[in-house]
C-alpha cells in the first residue's frame, strides 16, 4: 500500500494533522474552562458582599436569619446558576440555597476562602463544592456580620448544579461540532498544502530515480546522455546535490568500466603474448632434450655437449622471462615499493659499469663513463635504480656492433640528476618509440633480441614509483640514447 515515498509522506502527514487537531481540541477545552472560571470569578468576586449589603442580611451587627432564608428562596427561583451557603468560622455548613438531597458535604475547607479574602485578584481560586466530595469550583465569599468580627462566611458557588447541567448540554454538542469542523477544515487545508509541497519535493526525487534506472538498465560504460545538472544547472538543495553527485558517480563508473574493458583486452593480449614467449624457449629446450635422448647413441660427445648447452641456455632464458613477469606483476600490484634514500649516483654508475665490463669486453664493445661531474646526492631507491641501469646497459651492449662503444654520461638539470646511456646500435623505428616501454611490445624492426619485452616496462614502472622518469631518443646517424632522471636531495 505504502510503496512510494509520496504515499508514505501523505499517510504520516494525515496522522500528524489528526493528532494535532485532537491535541488542539483537548487544549482548547481545558483552556476555555480555565478562562471561563477566571472571568466568572473576576466578574462576581464581590457578589457575596453585595448580597449582604443589598439584602440587609446584617442588622445591628447580627445576621438576620429571616432575610437570609428569603435570600435563599429568591435565588433558588430566579438565579439557579449560583448556590449560597452559610458557613460558621470553622467552615461548617449551617444553611444553603441548594437541594438538600444533593448536598454531600457538611464542611467546606477554609484555606481557599482565606486565600481569596487575602487577595481578591488571585483568581481563579477554587473552593470545595458541597454537592461533591472531590469537585471544586470558583466562588465568592464575604465574612459576616463583618470582617472585623466574623461569625461566619457567606459562601457563594458561582457555577451551581443547574448551570453545570445547562453548560454541559450546550458544550457537549456545540464543542464537539466546532472541534469536528475545526479538525476537518485543518485536516483538509493541511493535507492539500502538504500534498502540494510533497509533490514538489518527490517530483524531483522521481526524476532522479528515473535517471538512475535509465543508467542502470542502459550501457553503463557510457555516461548518461541527459545528466541531472543539465536539467537543473543551479544546485539549490540536498536533492540537487544528490543529483550532481550521481552525475559524477555515473561518469566515474563509465570511466572505470572503460578502463576495465581496456585492461581486460590488455590482459588477453598479455596472456597470449606470455604464452607465446614462454612456449618458445620451452619448446626449444624440450626439442633438444628429446633429440639428445633419442639420438644419444649416434651423437658424438661434442654434439651431446652442444645440445645440452642449448637446452640450458633456453632454460635460463625461460627462467629470466618468468622472473621478469613476476617482477612486473609485483610492481603493478604495488607489492614491491621503493624505499627512497640519499645516495651518490656517480658511485652507483661506476659500480654498474664495472659489473658489465666483462660482458662488454666479450663482445668487443667498449663500455665507459664520459665524465664524472661533482653532483649532489640523488633521492631514490638504490637497488631499484641499479636494476634499471643493469637493464639499459645490458640492452645497449646486446644491440651494439663489435668495435663500437657504450657511453654513460651524468649531469644535473635544475632539481634533477640525469644518467644517459648511449649506444651505436641500429636504433629504434620511429613508429615503435611511443610503445617501447609497453610490456611485451615487439617492434617491427625485429630488434627485440628474442627477449619477452619486459625489461623496459619494468624500468619505466620503477622510475615512476620513485618519482623519477625515463625517456628514449634516436641518435644520428645511428644509435639510441636512454635517459633516466632522479630528484636531488634538497637540504632542509
Amino acid at each position: 500500500m505504502l510503496k512510494t515515498l509520496y504515499t508514505r509522506l501523505a499517510f504520516w502527514l494525515f496522522l500528524l494533522l489528526v493528532s494535532v487537531g485532537l491535541l488542539y481540541s483537548f487544549i482548547s477545552f481545558y483552556s476555555l474552562r480555565e478562562y471561563t472560571a477566571s472571568v466568572n470569578q473576576e466578574l462576581h468576586r464581590d457578589l457575596a458582599e453585595k448580597l449582604v449589603q443589598d439584602r440587609n442580611l446584617v442588622d445591628e451587627g447580627r445576621l438576620d436569619e429571616a432575610a437570609l432564608k428569603e435570600l435563599f428562596d429568591l435565588y433558588m427561583t430566579i438565579n439557579p446558576s449560583i448556590e449560597i451557603y452559610l458557613l460558621d468560622p470553622k467552615g461548617k455548613i449551617l444553611a444553603y440555597s441548594a437541594d438538600p438531597a444533593k448536598i454531600k458535604r457538611n464542611h467546606v475547607d477554609l484555606a481557599p476562602v482565606r486565600r481569596l479574602l487575602a487577595d481578591m485578584s488571585a483568581y481563579p481560586v477554587l473552593g470545595d463544592d458541597p454537592r461533591s466530595h472531590d469537585r471544586q469550583k470558583v466562588f465568592s465569599v464575604t465574612p459576616i456580620p463583618s470582617a472585623v468580627n466574623p461569625d461566619g462566611y457567606l459562601y457563594v458557588v458561582l457555577r451551581g448544579e443547574e448551570f453545570d447541567m445547562a453548560e454541559q448540554m450546550a458544550r457537549s454538542s456545540q464543542f464537539i461540532e466546532m472541534s469536528a469542523w475545526a479538525v476537518l477544515i485543518s485536516l483538509v487545508v493541511g493535507m492539500l498544502a502538504g500534498l502540494a509541497v510533497f509533490r514538489l519535493l518527490t517530483r524531483r526525487l522521481s526524476q532522479l530515480t528515473q535517471l538512475v534506472e535509465r543508467f542502470e538498465t542502459g550501457d553503463m560504460s557510457q555516461p548518461p546522455q541527459q545528466t541531472w545538472q543539465q536539467q537543473r544547472p543551479l544546485v539549490r538543495d540536498e536533492i540537487d546535490y544528490l543529483g550532481v553527485a550521481f552525475d559524477r558517480m555515473a561518469e566515474r563508473i563509465a570511466s572505470q568500466i572503460e578502463q576495465l574493458q581496456e585492461k581486460d583486452a590488455l590482459r588477453r593480449r598479455l596472456v597470449a603474448q606470455v604464452s607465446h614467449d614462454l612456449r618458445t624457449p620451452l619448446a626449444s629446450m624440450q626439442g633438444y632434450i628429446e633429440s639428445l635422448r633419442m639420438k644419444r647413441a649416434t651423437l658424438s660427445a661434442g654434439e651431446q655437449e652442444q645440445f645440452l648447452d642449448i637446452a640450458l641456455a633456453e632454460g635460463r632464458r625461460l627462467s629470466r622471462q618468468v622472473d621478469e613477469l613476476f617482477e612486473l606483476a609485483a610492481l603493478e600490484a604495488r607489492e614491491k615499493q621503493p624505499r627512497p634514500e640519499p645516495f651518490p649516483l656517480a658511485e652507483l654508475v661506476h659500480d654498474v659499469v664495472q659489473k658489465h665490463s666483462p660482458r662488454a669486453g666479450a663482445k668487443a664493445v667498449r663500455l665507459r663513463v664520459a665524465r664524472t661531474p661533482s653532483l649532489p646526492l640523488a633521492h631514490g631507491d638504490l637497488a631499484m635504480t641499479e636494476r634499471v641501469l643493469d637493464n639499459l646497459i645490458g640492452n645497449a651492449i646486446e644491440y651494439s656492433p663489435e668495435g663500437s662503444e657504450v657511453v654513460l654520461d651524468m649531469d644535473r638539470q635544475d632539481e634533477w640528476l640525469r644518467v644517459t646511456v648511449r649506444d651505436a646500435g641500429p636504433g629504434i623505428a620511429e613508429q615503435d618509440l611511443p610503445h617501447i616501454f609497453d610490456a611485451f611490445y615487439r617492434g617491427e624492426s625485429g630488434n627485440a633480441g628474442g627477449h619477452a619485452g619486459l625489461g623496459l616496462a619494468i624500468a619505466k614502472r620503477i622510475m615512476t614509483l620513485q618519482q623519477g622518469g625515463i625517456e628514449v631518443r634516436n641518435l644520428q646517424p645511428r644509435g639510441t640514447a636512454f635517459t633516466i632522471t632522479l630528484p636531488i636531495v634538497i637540504d632542509s
